[in-house]
């Protein structure tokens, strides 16, 4: 898994990339996750639940396109997850389509206040293989542009953190599932839409996936901008962890806490 942090002030900010080791979800017994090989019909029957669902008639309106059939995925279907009210407009995350999307993601990328966290700046092959090792995955990460008010306007990719190699890292329990973001354009920056928009994405998460408990991200530490956009979502500071590049500040929306934070 790449990076991901939101942008609260100054531009978009992401966590340095992970290691591709083998991680462990940790505490009680040990499981091994992320080299799982899901079977093939079991991968099959996801697009029979929620991931079938169509995307909105505003989100398929921006795409050019009839309302679609949501992408089968480990995340209870991504796409299907529909829009949501923020204090900002109305948001929706739709997933990512490479022959669609590709040029604008590039373009975010090679922002350079982007490129020096997400390192994915350069040609477009860059972008694209890093987003085709997501979605040619089983659906255990899934990038996603997020509209606001029907325009895309950032990144994201939401992701079975008990299946990533941040695992390996900090206690999992099944089923966490993980954000990482970046504000795409100049002008989105700096205006509070960091916190605002993690907020509304991670009541997304527990809204639509009801074996989700907690909703988790993992900022540098020294970014000081980015952990209190967490903190304003109401994502709570849970330990400092040390990752491949950096030392995090692990932040943890609980489902339990999610009315008083």
């Amino acid at each position: 898994m790449p990076p991901t942090e939101p942008s609260a002030d100054p531009g978009p900010l992401s966590v340095t990339e992970l290691t591709d080791r083998p991680g462990q979800l940790l505490g009680g017994d040990v499981e091994d996750t992320l080299d799982l090989r899901l079977p093939d019909d079991f991968l099959a029957s996801l697009s029979e639940g929620p991931g079938a669902a169509t995307l909105s008639e505003e989100a398929a309106v921006w795409a050019g396109t009839e309302p679609v059939t949501g992408r089968a995925d480990l995340l209870d279907g991504v796409g299907a997850w529909g829009p949501t009210v923020t204090s900002a407009g109305v948001f929706q995350l739709v997933p990512v389509h490479l022959g669609r999307d590709l040029p604008l993601v590039v373009r975010w990328m090679n922002d350079p206040a982007v490129a020096a966290f997400w390192e994915l700046a350069g040609p477009p092959r860059v972008t694209e293989q890093h987003l085709r090792q997501q979605l040619a995955g089983d659906g255990r990460s899934v990038p996603c542009l997020g509209l606001l008010d029907g325009s895309p306007m950032s990144y994201w990719e939401i992701y079975r953190a008990d299946l990533d190699p941040l695992a390996r890292h900090y206690p999992a329990r099944p089923h966490d599932t993980g954000v990482h973001l970046l504000i795409g354009g100049v002008a989105d920056r700096g205006r509070g839409l960091g916190g605002t928009l993690l907020r509304a994405v991670a009541d997304l998460a527990l809204d639509n996936r009801p074996a989700c408990a907690r909703v988790v991200a993992e900022p540098d530490l020294r970014n000081t901008p980015s952990v209190s956009a967490f903190l304003t979502a109401g994502f709570r500071f849970a330990a400092e962890v040390d990752l491949p590049g950096k030392r995090a500040a692990l932040m943890i929306r609980d489902r339990c806490l999610r009315h008083l934070l």
